[in-house]
């Protein structure tokens, strides 16, 4: 009762990342409240499926292997979460923001009249007092996310529906391992408990999925541009100093409204977050739609010919100048001091 539940995806038979990452800060927040922390896997052909999850500090797994739960449909998945919720009550219940869990997030909320907090950025447990009520709420989960079109960062409290559930994109969270010799209890999941026909009335009879080409989520440098680069043309310097140095490139929203590169390629609040070691920002002003998105790297470059733009704030090194004239100079460098 009123613990903290993580709703894991599987990709390919193993657990998404972003379900590892919610692991990771699940039970960083189970700690706070003193509660335990629970996982939730649906799907099938799930053995030994816990060997990837216990590792993060996971305390109870629910499985639910069956083939009726493979590939992801709504209405089986929600049918079953609701049940479970249902009986557990969780305080707190977390999915990745990804196709799937925009999808059930919403089903399972507006089923238990919990509400929900899309695409959170940070997650954190805190107190709030409502002077008009006369109440003071203890532990409640701070739901922190960008609000009206990331102009701001909004922190949403849920003090009285529960559970208190929130989605969090991919790469915004740290992905930890609790302790490799972690283990917990497992449960499995009696389906057919919550499964009524009309849950089954959907058949998926065939799925087709292109894979990304590109992979800037896990390249460990990066070389973004923004609008400031001028043209699709002048975005070509970027590829080649991509080269150069073994990295990745990624641009601002700016930048792919304008037609510079493809929305793939797209870091911010509506494209993807990353954590490179190293992220070159050339002609990004930096608003907080695009720090969002890539703030976490550990070494920030900024190349920007405004000495006041925003994204200088959270810079470890500024270069104030011309990218056009700058990265050149830097690829040039760069090959010859690598030979």
């Amino acid at each position: 009762m009123n613990n903290i539940f993580v709703i894991c995806e599987t990709d390919e038979g193993k657990i998404a990342d972003v379900s590892l990452e919610l692991l990771t800060k699940g039970r960083t927040l189970a700690n706070k409240v003193n509660c335990k922390l629970e996982a939730v896997v649906l799907g099938h052909n799930l053995k030994g499926i816990e060997t990837e999850i216990f590792p993060y500090g996971v305390d109870i797994l629910h499985i639910g292997d069956d083939i009726r739960l493979a590939p992801y449909s709504t209405l089986p998945h929600a049918a079953v979460i609701n049940g479970l919720f249902t009986e557990h009550k969780p305080q707190i219940a977390l999915l990745g923001a990804t196709t799937m869990g925009r999808d059930l997030g919403p089903r399972v909320s507006s089923a238990l009249i919990s509400g929900l907090t899309a695409d959170c950025t940070a997650l954190e447990i805190g107190d709030h007092e409502d002077k008009k009520a006369g109440k003071t709420y203890q532990n409640l989960l701070y739901q922190i996310r960008p609000a009206f079109g990331g102009n701001i960062v909004a922190t949403i409290i849920n003090p009285d529906c529960r559970p208190q559930m929130a989605t969090v994109r991919e790469g915004v969270m740290k992905k930890e391992i609790f302790n490799q010799t972690h283990k917990g209890e497992i449960f499995f999941i009696d389906i057919n408990k919550y499964l009524k026909p009309e849950d089954l009335v959907v058949k998926i009879i065939e799925r087709q999925i292109e894979k990304s080409r590109v992979n800037i989520k896990n390249a460990p440098i990066i070389i973004s541009g923004g609008y400031g680069m001028g043209s699709k043309e002048n975005f070509q310097l970027l590829y080649d100093f991509a080269e150069a140095i073994g990295g990745e490139v990624g641009a601002s929203r700016a930048a792919v409204d304008a037609g510079f590169a493809p929305h793939e390629r797209q870091v911010g609040q509506t494209g993807v977050t990353v954590r490179p070691k190293l992220y070159i920002a050339c002609g990004i002003s930096g608003q907080i739609q695009h720090t969002a998105g890539m703030g976490e790297s550990s070494m920030i470059i900024a190349i920007n010919n405004d000495k006041n733009a925003p994204i200088n704030a959270i810079a470890d090194f500024v270069i104030t100048g011309d990218v056009m004239s700058i990265i050149p100079k830097m690829i040039k460098f760069y090959k010859k001091n690598s030979k």
